[in-house]
């Protein structure tokens, strides 16, 4: 495989041995991430966040969780997978909140061969976040899909959409969104009704 960027994040790394065990312990890549990430309580329900300072491009783990050949019956935490199947994430990476402003994304793996692994999906920083600060991703949901957004970021979308199809939603009422941190109502950027 060819591990992208922080390579060395994935592998299983020696932890400290016991004091005279004179054995070393490995650690698994869902305890490493346990101890980068905790969930905790947001004003949208639960959340990740950083236990520890962490660098733009890293690579924070695999997405583990059950792969379903179609979606189950309560999609809400499901992720599409190049193989078309969707994959319903395990804790702690199930309660990743969306913003407009993300600080993470995901990715697919490939092999050495540049074939790509459809069934895996990965999770990485793409800007330095501070111990205590929530892990976002954008969602980029299909405008079929969109619901409206409260991520509060300046240059909030108002959707939670891809970009590209947030023109889609011209014609749609532009929902008032509220800042997760404050309450208060956010600035809507106008509809470009000139777009479709």
């Amino acid at each position: 495989m060819t591990l992208p960027q922080d390579s060395n994040l994935l592998s299983e790394r020696p932890a400290k041995p016991k004091s005279g065990s004179g054995k070393t312990a490995r650690t698994t890549g869902a305890e490493r991430l346990r101890q980068l990430v905790r969930v905790d309580e947001t004003p949208v329900g639960r959340g990740v966040f950083a236990r520890r300072k962490l660098k733009a491009g890293m690579v924070l783990g695999e997405i583990q969780g059950e792969i379903f050949p179609v979606e189950p019956e309560d999609p809400s935490y499901c992720m599409e997978l190049p193989s078309g199947r969707v994959l319903e994430p395990t804790a702690p990476l199930r309660f990743l909140n969306h913003s407009c402003d993300p600080n993470c994304e995901l990715f697919y793996w490939f092999d050495e061969d540049g074939s790509l692994q459809e069934d895996r999906l990965w999770l990485q920083t793409i800007r330095s976040i501070n111990a205590g600060d929530e892990l976002l991703i954008d969602y980029c949901w299909p405008a079929d899909a969109a619901i409206p957004c409260r991520c509060g970021v300046p240059g909030c979308r108002g959707w939670i959409v891809d970009p590209e199809e947030l023109h889609l939603l011209a014609s749609r009422e532009r929902p008032q969104t509220t800042a997760r941190d404050t309450g208060e109502s956010v600035p809507q950027l106008p509809s470009d009704s000139s777009r479709s």
